[in-house]
Formats: C-alpha cells, structure tokens, sequence
C-alpha cells in the first residue's frame, strides 16, 4: 500500500520540523511559560505561508512537552454557536490525567463571509478568559478580518517563514536516505528550489519521482522546468476522477491552469491506477477515447463547438464510470509519461544547438551542419580518445554539461574534463 511520504515522515518531535528556528523557540517559550501562571498573551497566533509546518510545529512540540492537543479546523466552525461548543468549554479546563491542554484553531484564512457573524468576535471573547494556550493559525495575518488579532499585549503574534533552499534540500537528504534511494545532489537541490520553501510540495515531487526507484538523477527531475504547478492539477484530477455528479466533474476544467490537450494527458494517464473494477475502468477509458476522437476532429476541422463534447467525455465520462471502484490506500498521481518525453527531448534539442552553435563559430558553418555532420565525429572522439576530447573541449569552449552530453556519462566526462584543465 501507498503512503503519503508527507505523512510517513510527518515530524514528530521539533528537532525534525524544517527551518523556523527561532519562531520555533518563542512559541516554545511561551507555552512553558504557562508552567508559572496564565501569562498576559492567551493565545498565539501563527501566520506564514502554506506548507512551512506552522501545524506540524505546534503539533510536535504539543508531543515533545507531554501537553493535550485539542485541534480542529476554525473553517468548520464558523457560527458563533459552534466555536462557543468546541472551544470555549475547553478552555476551562485541564486535559486528562493533568496534563496541560493546548487547544488550535487551524485554517483560520476559511472563517468568512455571512456565515461565520460572530465567530472572530466569539473567539477574542474566548481567549480573554481561557484557563489554557490557544494557538491560531493562518496564512494571510494581514487580511482586515483579523484586526481583533492584532494587539500584542492579548496575542503572541509569530510569523512562519520559508526554510532556505539548504534546510530543505536536508531535509530532502534524510527522506532518501531512509527510503534507500541513492540520489544525485543536483537532482535534490533541483527539486528543493523549485518548490521555493514549501516543505509540502517538495515532498510530494520527490515522491512521485522516486519512489520505486533505487537511483534518483538530474535526468529523472530536469523535465520538471517543463510541467505546470501539481497543486492545482492534483485537486483538478481528484474532482475528476472521484467527482459524484456530471456538473462537479466538468466545473474541474475551471480550475485547471492548463490547457485542455495537458489536461486530457493527465487524466489519461491516471485514469488505469484510480480504477479497480475492470468493468467501470473500461468504461472510463472509451470516454478517453470518445474525448480523444472530437479532440482530433477539432484539430482538423477548427470547428471549436466541439469543445463541449471534448469536455464532457473526459471529465463526467470519466467521473459517472465509476460505481464500485475503491482503491485500497493513498494512489499517488502520475506525471503523464507525454510530457516527460516531450519536455526531455526539448531539453535535449536546446542543448544539441547550443554545442552546435559553438561548433558553428569555430569552423564558420550552419548550426544544422554541425548538429548532423560534425557533432556525430565528436562524440566518437569523445568516447574513444580522451585526450583529444580534452583538446576539442578547449577549443570549443564547451561546457561541463555539454562534455557530459556529448561524452553519454559522467565518468567519462569528468576524465575530459580533469585534462582539459
């Protein structure tokens, strides 16, 4: 069975929590300092942006001070009269067996509109008089709703940034490293910068490019620079493939930032592994094809009123073929195999004509000369002579990346390149 490598190395304890140090140690301090009376701030309210552990960190540290966590989600309490039952009672009170309770009030960002009317003003009531820590949790502190949160001298006001590219890539280093995977340190930091600090979304890419897998490479991840952003394609495939009536499945291609040719590689290419009765996943695959028929037609004929169709095979078509399909445990979604191909050989082409631009200037012929008639001498040079690989290199002026594509290894390249220098 599949597990969430995000759940599967959630921290448990702070010494695991990723970057923050020193937000970590102030809302550290202040829970201990309940241990000497109620202090003048009752609640602390943690703001920063998504994915840099602000629950994982109250959560662990919760664990590592042997206190009762008391936790839920401040978007399904949005009525004055829901918060007043969940968290005001609990406020008074001690947790069991004596232990200190810590009651959170995460996804603060989803209380508003009508229906949350006094929420906000229920819970700065709430926190006035709490016996116990009260943690608040958002990621926009600076949206006009939360002014009531805004007083120092009530609230411990601490804000979460993005780990640096380091704290992550280590973070990253450890994850591999339990899971056997030898991986390439450039493959790593690739994936650690890309995701800009957000631990979440770094873990998730670096599970669905690794595991399986005993060697992880810069090859296996470059072809990321090509694909679009997986949080929003991931909730778009989840609506469609487990959507439970027609207009949930196709208001999916709204939210999508994709055009409609990637979306259909998406969902064509997850579709076999989210299916487990043979019946409902044939029937699933056939609306793919209806969708892929007036997807051609379209291309062909330039007739856009065909669109409709395109869209309602493969996204309700797809969703009402299922019945009795319930795949056991977390299935991971798959980066479509299409674009990996066609996102590696773009990779590949722009790097055949950059070697092929400085053949060019060395020898005062066309790119494309050099890219079919010289480059092929070259690399049967490279691969069987390294000391006139080395000269060439020099000459040239090729690059280390491009004596690796032209040497076809590593090895081989560094060799070069040792007697090139």
């Amino acid at each position: 069975m599949h597990v969430a490598w995000t759940v599967k190395y959630k921290p448990r304890s702070l010494a695991e929590i990723v970057g923050n140090q020193e937000a970590i140690k102030t809302l550290e301090r202040w829970l201990k300092s309940w241990e000497d009376g109620i202090p003048q701030q009752r609640a602390a309210f943690l703001h920063g942006p998504a994915g840099v552990g602000k629950t994982l960190t109250i959560e662990a540290l919760v664990n590592d001070l042997g206190m009762e966590l008391v936790e839920k989600n401040a978007s399904d309490y949005r009525t004055e009269e829901k918060i007043q039952r969940f968290a005001g009672s609990a406020s008074q009170y001690s947790g069991f067996f004596g232990r200190r309770r810590v009651i959170l009030l995460d996804e603060m960002d989803g209380v508003h509109g009508t229906a949350d009317r006094g929420a906000i003003p229920t819970i700065t009531r709430i926190v006035k008089d709490s016996r116990c820590p009260i943690v608040l949790i958002a990621n926009d502190f600076w949206n006009k709703k939360f002014v009531s949160f805004r007083d120092k001298k009530k609230y411990l006001i601490i804000e979460f940034k993005k780990p640096r590219t380091s704290e992550l890539l280590s973070h990253l280093r450890r994850i591999v490293a339990r899971e056997g995977i030898v991986a390439d340190e450039e493959a790593l930091k690739f994936i650690a910068t890309r995701n800009q600090g957000d631990v979440r979304s770094a873990v998730n890419d670096l599970q669905a490019l690794a595991q399986g897998k005993m060697k992880l490479t810069y090859d296996d991840v470059s072809w990321l620079a090509y694909r679009d952003r997986k949080d929003v394609i991931f909730t778009v495939l989840r609506q469609v493939l487990y959507g439970k009536t027609c207009n949930a499945a196709k208001q999916a291609v709204n939210m999508a930032d994709v055009d409609l040719d990637m979306l259909f590689e998406w969902v064509y290419e997850n579709t076999p592994y989210h299916f487990n009765v043979p019946g409902e996943l044939a029937d699933a695959m056939e609306a793919l094809a209806k969708a892929d028929l007036y997807r051609g037609r379209i291309r062909r004929t330039r007739n856009w009123k065909l669109m409709r169709y395109m869209i309602d095979f493969m996204t309700a078509g797809v969703a009402m073929a299922r019945d009795k399909s319930k795949p056991s445990g977390w299935i991971p979604f798959r980066f479509p195999q299409k674009i990996r191909s066609l996102s590696a050989s773009r990779a590949e082409r722009a790097k055949k004509k950059g070697i092929g631009q400085k053949i060019k200037r060395r020898m005062h012929i066309s790119v494309v000369t050099a890219q079919n008639d010289v480059l092929p001498y070259v690399r049967i040079i490279f691969e069987s002579s390294p000391q006139m690989a080395a000269g060439l290199t020099k000459w040239f002026r090729f690059s280390e990346e491009e004596v690796d594509y032209i040497a076809g290894g590593k090895r081989r390249a560094k060799a070069i390149l040792k007697l090139s220098n």
